[in-house]
């Protein structure tokens, strides 16, 4: 997921295609953005505030998720049937867990297309938030999935069961050898998307429960220890649920609009500073929409004379320039105020750091 993150020491000596060097005075260097950039004719007021393409990271990504989608119903369908043929608990549980994915991949694709859906005045960003949701809804049956599965292994012991240890075994390997091809096909995908990696996260589970399965299988088979399958059915439950804790709590920080883990909004702010003719640069925030739509805004004070001497539209093209080019953020918005106007902030109670 492309968000802001703090520049690099190259970013601020020079070493940039389009440097623009703030610290030595400089507005725009000819290599810069912002240099005749406009053309002929046109106003001035190039830079962007709107938000472009409106595909989402997990747009971006939706064959893949379609072909996992493919691959999990289908293993699903064996699993099911080597489970009830078999009488394992943790083959079962282990469909259960590939249901999840299932229907987690479903409702991403569902998600992926509504995002699409375009912005209007009662929803000024569409509904890209549907992927974030989409992801809550993964979280949250991934843990009910984890709980019942704990809690049917633990009131199996004490039990006599009796598992075809040969039928659960191949069931088996075909849900590992399934989910590691999945894995190949998401594992691109899962950097820049909540569903996606949700999705990976999902199928890595199922891997490693596979391989618990195969595990208990084997020891059945070998030794007749029939308990080995409900301690495979715990095992898997115990993957199972910190990967739904993980997957909410990034869903939660998104919900809260909270700074995304790698944006250092003290560099952004000091940066945005250095920009020629800026005296102050406050209210700052920093947040995302949905997994590769990273937002940013801030106040920005500017002396009166450089308003007089470059005009709002350079001042606006190089603050954007910072963003877009050392922190990844294609989206800001910028209230550019007169030094005067800090005066009156101050004194309303508005002034933030």
């Amino acid at each position: 997921m492309p968000l802001p993150h703090e520049p690099d020491d190259a970013s601020h000596h020079g070493e940039h295609p389009s440097e623009h060097d703030h610290a030595g005075g400089e507005a725009f260097s000819p290599a810069h953005p912002c240099v005749d950039r406009a053309p002929e004719g046109d106003d001035g007021h190039g830079h962007s505030h709107g938000l472009g393409d409106h595909t989402t990271a997990t747009g971006k990504h939706r064959k893949k998720l379609v072909i996992v989608l493919a691959i999990t119903a289908s293993v699903f369908l064996v699993q099911v049937v080597g489970a009830f043929a078999s009488n394992s608990l943790s083959l079962l549980a282990d469909a259960g867990h590939m249901l999840t994915d299932a229907a987690g991949v479903t409702v991403a694709l569902l998600a992926s297309y509504v995002a699409t859906l375009p912005a209007s005045s009662r929803r000024t960003f569409g509904f890209q938030r549907a992927e974030v949701l989409a992801a809550l809804t993964n979280g949250l049956i991934l843990g009910v999935i984890a709980v019942t599965i704990f809690i049917e292994a633990i009131r199996r012991f004490g039990q006599e069961v009796e598992i075809e240890s040969g039928i659960m075994l191949a069931a088996a390997v075909i849900g590992a050898l399934a989910n590691l091809v999945s894995l190949l096909v998401l594992r691109s995908g899962q950097k820049e998307s909540l569903n996606v990696r949700g999705a990976y996260l999902e199928v890595l589970g199922d891997l490693l429960g596979s391989v618990a399965v195969i595990i208990a299988a084997i020891v059945i088979w070998v030794t007749g220890w029939m308990v080995a399958d409900q301690i495979a059915s715990i095992l898997i439950a115990i993957l199972i649920f910190p990967r739904a804790i993980s997957l909410l709590r990034e869903v939660v920080d998104v919900l809260m609009e909270a700074t995304p883990k790698n944006v250092d909004l003290d560099a952004t702010r000091e940066h945005l500073r250095s920009v020629p003719g800026v005296v102050d640069v406050h209210d700052v925030h920093a947040w995302t929409i949905t997994s590769g739509v990273p937002m940013f805004s801030a106040h920005v004070v500017v002396a009166p004379e450089a308003l007089d001497e470059r005009g709002l539209d350079a001042v606006l093209c190089e603050l954007d320039a910072c963003l877009k080019e050392h922190f990844e953020t294609s989206h800001s918005t910028f209230q550019v105020e007169p030094a005067a106007h800090v005066g009156h902030e101050a004194h309303s109670g508005q002034l933030h750091s």
